[in-house]
């Protein structure tokens, strides 16, 4: 038998060839850190990072485009254009201000905002709702613009690819790791960097900088940090994390604003309660159930007139472009999309076409009266993994239900796949159709009276505890003088967006 030059004859690694490998690796990771060193444009102080502005920019665009799609934007123009002018106003000020900025209005009920790199920055309609005042947004705002001037994910990405083992020398010498590297960046992945305490107080000096030189009020910044701490528990399910998710210790961040704006006595300055609460009327509050909901385990789909029934005890959830449920075990999944296909037929063939899917067997079917073509299937993979599809026109639209499973489990799937793929019908029921979202509504009051009071007075389906975050009420029997403005939720609560188990940690 042949042996390996790098061990001994009793198969023990050599020492020196090792440690001599180990150390060409370090010696190269470590001259690729120091060529990777950059002035930080918002303080001028050192750090890693390996990318150009131009890349910077690009990376972003390229992220911003697959959020949108995934995500979807809030269909109001007046308020996306108020956004995205506030938020102009504050990049202007800041160190980078050529950067092509954009700030855009997501359409997720969580409250929570975001930043790419290159100057793209998202807020949720859901963080919006629990505003009051433009002061308040600016400040998140300038938080999020912070993280940008500073190129805090270029550095997180930079360091992520330093501790993966010198993934940037292997990069340089491997297309295939290359690729990698190109994956650590990619997409959706950017909104779940985790900064660094230094960063998120960095972060919030900058915020605080920029919020200061527009001329809004230093003293809502707090205000910010006390409302998102008290939210973190209440928000709701959405497609996104919630802001305590991303943006730790709002408590302590909250202390320090408030030590700062002592310090450097700030003057006073613009509040913007009535700008903000003006462009709130009528914003959709909570998911929105004409994208779909769950009652238990059947799920409904007013805006596309369909329901289905998904496997009890699997976590469901119902995202922008697909609805998927998975097993408990996480051995089987099922997922529902549209199909970029004309007919059932059609859809079918283009699936069963794709590399690495082995067709079994299809067959033309009718579900619930619905023209349809049913397939069994396999893919290839290190672990063997089978497959059940249901093509099914409905309307003009065709819509694809894939079952996968790994073939050692078939047997935990199989009646999930049969159940809720053979489930798919027409949502008749004109109640279920007619479903409308909950709205935000801004009240003023007529008559002094307290939170307590005007509670009773207009009663909601909204948790209360929530609705008197939302407006900021410290004290529930402090008289309110008339002209004061309220938020109030309009509408009932139609379902979850979820279903089954709850969300793992």
């Amino acid at each position: 038998m042949m042996r390996d030059p790098g061990r001994t004859p009793n198969g023990q690694l050599r020492r020196g060839r090792r440690a001599g490998t180990l150390a060409g690796v370090a010696a190269a990771s470590a001259a690729v850190a120091l060529a990777g060193c950059a002035s930080n444009p918002a303080t001028g102080k050192s750090q890693l990072n390996f990318y150009s502005e131009a890349q910077e920019i690009e990376m972003g665009r390229q992220a911003d485009a697959e959020i949108v799609q995934q995500l979807g934007l809030v269909d109001d123009p007046e308020l996306q254009a108020y956004v995205s002018r506030l938020g102009g106003e504050l990049a202007a000020r800041s160190e980078r201000p050529g950067l092509p900025w954009s700030f855009k209005v997501i359409d997720d009920p969580v409250v929570n905002a975001f930043a790419l790199p290159g100057g793209y920055i998202y807020v949720t309609r859901g963080i919006l709702a629990h505003m009051g005042s433009e002061a308040e947004l600016a400040s998140v705002l300038g938080h999020e613009i912070g993280h940008v001037t500073a190129q805090h994910s270029l550095n997180q990405i930079s360091k992520q690819q330093v501790a993966m083992g010198g993934l940037l020398v292997g990069a340089i010498l491997s297309p295939e790791v290359a690729q990698g590297a190109q994956a650590v960046q990619a997409g959706l992945g950017l909104l779940f960097l985790k900064y660094g305490r230094d960063d998120e107080r960095q972060a919030d000096d900058l915020g605080l900088r920029y919020l200061t030189k527009g001329g809004w009020e230093a003293r809502e910044m707090p205000k910010m940090f006390t409302l998102l701490e008290g939210t973190s528990q209440l928000a709701g399910a959405g497609r996104l994390p919630n802001w305590l998710a991303t943006h730790p210790d709002p408590a302590a961040r909250r202390v320090r604003a408030e030590q700062l704006i002592a310090e450097r006595k700030y003057p006073s300055g613009e509040v913007g309660a009535a700008s903000l609460l003006d462009r709130l009327d009528g914003v959709i509050f909570g998911h929105d159930p004409r994208e779909g909901y769950f009652v238990g385990s059947t799920f409904y789909h007013p805006g596309l007139a369909f329901q289905l029934e998904m496997p009890a005890g699997w976590r469901a959830v119902n995202e922008k472009q697909r609805l998927i449920a998975v097993h408990p075990d996480k051995v089987a999944q099922i997922e529902l999309r549209h199909a970029a296909a004309a007919t059932p037929e059609a859809a079918a063939e283009a699936f069963l076409a794709q590399q690495g899917v082995t067709r079994i067997s299809s067959r033309k079917a009718r579900i619930h009266g619905l023209s349809a073509v049913r397939a069994d299937f396999s893919l290839a993979s290190q672990r063997a993994i089978s497959g059940r599809a249901t093509f099914v026109a409905l309307g003009e639209r065709v819509f694809q239900l894939v079952g996968l499973v790994y073939s050692d489990r078939a047997v935990v799937a199989a009646q999930a796949f049969e159940s809720t793929l053979g489930s798919f019908r027409t949502l008749k029921d004109r109640q279920r159709l007619a479903v409308a979202p909950q709205k935000v509504r801004v009240v003023e009051l007529a008559a002094p009276m307290s939170w307590n009071e005007f509670a009773r007075r207009h009663p909601s389906d909204a948790d209360p505890r929530q609705l008197a975050l939302m407006n900021h009420v410290s004290d529930p029997e402090a008289p309110l003088p008339a002209g004061t403005r309220l938020k109030w939720i309009e509408g009932k609560k139609a379902g979850e967006q979820t279903a089954g188990m709850p969300p793992a940690n």
